[in-house]
């Protein structure tokens, strides 16, 4: 499949024609959006078109640079990436030796980031990478994490499987009872985070979990943390890489620690 061309635009500023006026520079909000990969060969084209064209349709408003953090992965997934973007300056693969989670994949995407503000978001087209555009503002001073949500009110969920709804909202439940600031979903990998906050809140767990220890370690830092409705959808090729009963432990051990946690504060 060809990918779209990369788009062309000022690193600072667009210049909009409107008749024969030039509008003032419109200054371009700066994000680097982190992708996690494990052995995702069957839809990292789709991936790659997928974010080429919401650079290309977001790119007014957006400068955009793309971090692909292949995880070990063994199909020839960073071989493929690495030829796929050779000639666009605004997209780079970052290779682990070996498997560490997708926990520990999203931290050095954060660590690598050029950028304050950080999206991290799933290689298998759950999400609609699109939502940044919702997303990104809501950022604002005060708040230093945005989450996208399936189970808020106005988020939805479509042809994904039962097991992994189930599993989702009961971790999802009892993270709420636990924590400080009350969510309707505190598992999902599409975030925006604020890079100087959680450069250094390196999560114990790497895989799935480690993604809502995250969450935990901004919550008890005292920040701000906003909850955005999106649609969650089966992904587009390959299979998902959760353990259920390895991620269902350790969901448990680390509610035990948020708990004794809150208790001892």
């Amino acid at each position: 499949m060809a990918l779209p061309e990369p788009p062309t635009m000022s690193n600072t500023s667009r210049l909009v024609k409107t008749g024969q006026e030039l509008q003032a520079p419109t200054e371009l909000l700066e994000v680097s959006v982190v992708v996690p990969l494990y052995n995702e060969r069957e839809c990292v084209s789709s991936l790659l078109t997928a974010l080429v064209d919401m650079d290309v349709q977001l790119g007014d408003k957006f400068q955009f640079d793309f971090i692909l953090v292949d995880d070990g992965s063994t199909d020839g997934t960073p071989d493929w990436l690495s030829e796929a973007i050779e000639l666009r300056d605004n997209f780079q693969v970052i290779r682990h030796k070996v498997n560490q989670g997708i926990a520990a994949a999203i931290h050095t995407g954060i660590r690598d980031a050029r950028h304050e503000v950080v999206v991290s978001i799933d290689a298998d087209g759950s999400y609609d990478a699109r939502l940044i555009e919702q997303m990104a503002p809501l950022l604002t001073p005060d708040v230093d994490l945005v989450t996208a949500s399936p189970y808020h009110p106005e988020g939805g969920i479509e042809n994904v499987p039962r097991w992994r709804i189930w599993l989702s909202k009961l971790a999802s439940s009892l993270y709420r009872l636990v924590m400080r600031q009350k969510l309707h979903c505190y598992t999902s990998c599409f975030r925006v985070y604020r890079r100087s906050k959680v450069i250094d809140l390196v999560p114990q767990n790497a895989g799935y979990v480690g993604v809502a220890e995250l969450l935990w370690r901004v919550d008890r830092q005292g920040s701000k943390i906003v909850e955005h409705p999106a649609i969650l959808k089966s992904r587009v090729a390959g299979h998902s890489k959760m353990k259920i009963f390895r991620s269902s432990l350790s969901h448990l051990r680390l509610l035990t620690q948020v708990l004794r946690d809150r208790i001892g504060h």
